[in-house]
This record gives C-alpha cells, structure tokens and sequence, in this order.
C-alpha cells in the first residue's frame, strides 16, 4: 500500500468517530478559536452547528480553517453544507446523527432553520500513531513519513 492510502487509513481510524478539535477561524485578521466535535471521511472532517454561530458566521468570510488537538494539526476549506433535512444531506444526516448520537438530539434542534452542516475539505496536516508521524498534502496526495514518538512529559 502506498503511504498516502496508509496515512489515510489512519486518519480514518483516528478520526472516524466523534472526536474534538479546536478549531481556528478568522475575522479582519483576528483569530478565534473553539472546540468542536467532529467526524473524519474521505479527507473531510464534518461539523454540526448553527449558521448563526461565530464560526459559521466566520467561515462565510474566509473559509481557510485549522483544527488541532494534542499534537494533530490539519489545515483546510470550510464549506457551510445547509440544513440536516435538506434531501442532498440525508445520507450525511444519517451518518453524523449516528456517530454523534450520545448528544446530536439533545443539543440540536432540527426544526430550527439555521441548524447546519459544515465541512472541512483538508489541506495538509500531521498526525501520529504507532510512533510514525505522517505529514500530509491532501492536494498532492503526498506524504512524508517520520519517526515521531510522542514523549512530551507536562511540567509541575
């Protein structure tokens, strides 16, 4: 198998589940950031929001996002989808309200009109696993793998 199919296999491993990131957005230069619960699928991570957030209201602005959590670090496009009950979302819908299912109905309104999709179209990025860390260009489908052993011991 090749390393960039490897890396992504570990990427879904990683991340095809519910799983937090802050995320970095932008306004007039200024950054913001917030934790988020996402999902990983096909180089794109998915978010579930209002599009009256701060984030959403952001992204409409500039989409270039980053999401980082422990050492994880990814870079990307963000997209506002539309509405969980919109047809072209079911298939979605039904995925993210499965994996997100210990909180999706009781923290989200689906009635509510602004409730929405976002997803995260991947740039670059590097994660680890295994003592193998993998620096990713989701454009080149390229990626470069190191030795990385996360040994980072938290100072008193």
């Amino acid at each position: 198998m090749d390393s960039f199919n490897e890396a992504l296999q570990v990427m879904a491993y990683l991340f095809g589940k519910d799983y937090q990131f802050a995320l970095a957005t932008s306004k007039n230069n200024t950054p913001s950031v917030r934790f988020v619960d996402t999902f990983y699928q096909d180089q794109t991570f998915y978010l579930v929001t209002n599009r009256n957030s701060q984030k959403v209201q952001e992204i409409l602005v500039n989409p270039k996002v980053a999401l980082t959590n422990r050492l994880y670090r990814f870079s990307g496009e963000a997209e506002v989808l539309g509405h969980p009950k919109d047809p072209n979302l079911s298939d979605l819908r039904a995925t993210l309200s499965t994996v997100f299912s210990d909180w999706y109905f009781e923290h989200n309104d689906e009635e509510d009109p602004n409730m929405c999709y976002v997803k995260i179209k991947l740039v670059q990025g590097f994660f680890y696993h295994d003592k193998v860390g993998y620096k990713v260009n989701f454009m080149d489908k390229t990626v470069e793998n190191i030795p990385f052993d996360f040994d980072i011991v938290p100072m008193s």
